[in-house]
């Protein structure tokens, strides 16, 4: 590759590559595709990053800007997110269109949905203002739900949902608090996790985007006559969709891994995706209390998991602000502990582990 093409790559200041191989690649990649979609590559930056290895970037076109995908291939299967693309674009969502993919090299050009996610565009200090956003939230998800099939996604079973409690005792119990997990300890989440996986298999499934949460749903465009269907909510980062309890996302989008409401807040938007719901012909059952107790049992699994996660981010990925919003997990676990005598056990547990009460039941320890 000559090096007249290495600076379409590197244009931007803020896009770094470790690897100059790989910049090299994308590079010759990114020269091959611009003339067939109208690329202007001196217009390259970075668009976001997340948890996982891959990352975005923005540029323009004659028709507006795209986004290009750097996920490489050895640390990310985006088999997965052509094929949820596919399956929400005909199920009517507003979700990126795959342009061009370079399988073997981990490139991908995708649709622009907007550069402004509901996140950004939510009035924190005002719940009821953003009434109309959840409520698009809610619709959306509805829809998705509506298109469910069984064996198309992966199951979310047993297996799957024990495999994301344990990253609780491993990463966040463990090596972030440093307790050593064994003895009483060990049987009280042995018996809470039980419950809990039990209790979520118990739900009807569905298509389950596994992270239905405001940094993932992209804001309507702002615009008196914005491109058809650019009104709705646009939805990312689905490639771990997997067909599960219908709980599941109304709970991430209510208890959010980044933003708390009120329980107010929370419990009128629930109430309001459940009645549609219902309509709609989901099976969310007739009585509300019942459903709103399988969410709170769905939410307690997705928080235990999200904090060993994102202990992990910190500890083994180098990604220290995740840890940042761990108390938000603790308060979301201790608040539906609370409510429910059989898990008052694990209540008891996390309070010590968080320094809330002293250790005097499990008498577990510091590991050395």
């Amino acid at each position: 590759m000559s090096q007249a093409h290495t600076p379409h790559a590197s244009t931007s200041p803020d896009i770094a590559w470790s690897d100059p191989e790989r910049a090299a690649r994308f590079s010759t990649w990114l020269t091959q595709v611009a003339p067939q979609h109208a690329l202007h590559p001196q217009t390259l930056r970075l668009a976001s990053a997340d948890a996982s290895f891959r990352r975005y970037f923005r540029i323009d076109s004659s028709q507006g800007s795209c986004i290009i995908m750097d996920a490489p291939p050895q640390l990310e299967n985006c088999q997965p997110f052509v094929k949820v693309a596919q399956l929400m674009t005909k199920a009517g969502l507003r979700a990126p269109e795959v342009l061009a993919w370079d399988e073997p090299l981990g490139f991908m050009l995708l649709t622009d949905l907007g550069n402004k996610t509901m996140m950004q565009v939510i009035d924190k200090d005002n719940p009821g203002a953003n009434l109309p956003l959840y409520l698009q939230a809610v619709d959306a998800l509805i829809t998705w739900q509506l298109s469910s099939s069984p064996d198309v996604l992966p199951p979310y079973d047993e297996a799957l949902l024990r495999r994301e409690l344990e990253l609780f005792p491993e990463w966040y119990l463990g090596r972030h608090k440093g307790l050593t997990v064994a003895g009483e300890m060990r049987l009280t989440l042995d018996k809470a996790f039980a419950q809990i996986i039990a209790t979520n298999l118990a739900q009807p499934s569905v298509f389950v985007h596994r992270d239905f949460m405001p940094r993932n749903l992209m804001a309507p465009v702002p615009s008196e006559r914005p491109p058809e269907g650019a009104r709705a909510l646009g939805v990312l980062d689905f490639q771990d969709a997997v067909y599960g309890p219908i709980t599941y996302d109304i709970a991430s989008l209510m208890r959010d891994a980044f933003l708390s409401w009120d329980e107010a807040f929370c419990l009128d938007v629930t109430v309001r995706y459940w009645q549609k719901a219902r309509q709609a012909g989901l099976p969310v059952g007739d009585d509300f209390g019942e459903f709103y107790r399988g969410v709170e049992w769905m939410g307690l699994q997705r928080h235990l998991k999200v904090a060993g996660i994102f202990a992990r981010l910190t500890l083994r990925d180098g990604k220290p602000h995740y840890l940042a919003d761990t108390p938000r997990f603790a308060t979301y676990i201790r608040n539906t502990c609370a409510r429910y005598r059989e898990l008052k056990p694990l209540l008891r547990l996390v309070e010590q582990a968080e320094g809330y009460v002293e250790p005097e039941v499990f008498g577990f320890g510091r590991q050395s």
